[in-house]
């Protein structure tokens, strides 16, 4: 699998990952603390080729995919699920711990995006299925992240997210339900 735009990654290690799942380039953003050089390489790899934006699923991961997003706000996003970004041993948690099935999923995911007009979700559909404010919020927001593979978000992050990746209310309104009727069990 030949993916054609650059992926930005963390580290070494994700880059690593990377190139044993696909057919890639990357650039390394060394960190959280993203430098203004590693900042202009992005817009150029934006600018010739498109990027992914690929980083883990955790606080740092979720401040870099912020940072780059607020300088190239047309990136593409690929996430993965914690669970599948967990090292075996349990002591990490980021891409390089992914398995080659779920990078590539993840990638697939992210090239899938399709800018077209739809209709789009509201802040109120969100407090009206308990994803901000109520006591299972955290854990619906988590585990529709999960079904709609857009990773998880706090309550107001969430709306951002569904806008961006162009969820339509027919997909929001699926995934929602299998969250629900998976609380019932």
């Amino acid at each position: 699998m030949k993916i054609k735009e650059i992926i930005v990654v963390e580290g070494k290690d994700d880059t690593t990952a990377i190139k044993r799942a696909v057919e890639a380039d990357t650039i390394e953003t060394n960190g959280s603390a993203v430098s203004p050089a590693a900042i202009e390489r992005i817009k150029l790899a934006h600018e010739k080729r498109g990027v992914i934006v690929f980083t883990d699923p955790d606080y740092p991961g979720e401040r870099i995919r912020h940072i780059v997003s607020r300088h190239v706000p047309d990136c593409k996003h690929a996430f993965l699920p914690k669970h599948e970004a967990i090292e075996k041993r349990g002591r990490g948690v980021g891409v390089e711990h992914a398995s080659i099935k779920a990078i590539r999923q993840a990638l697939k995911d992210a090239q899938l995006v399709e800018i077209e007009a739809v209709e789009q979700i509201t802040k109120e559909d969100l407090v009206d299925a308990g994803l901000i404010g109520g006591a299972k919020a955290k854990e619906r927001r988590e585990k529709l992240g999960e079904k709609l593979r857009i990773g998880y978000t706090n309550g107001k992050q969430l709306y951002k997210r569904l806008l961006m990746f162009q969820i339509t209310k027919e997909q929001f309104a699926h995934a929602l339900k299998e969250v629900l009727q998976e609380e019932k069990k």
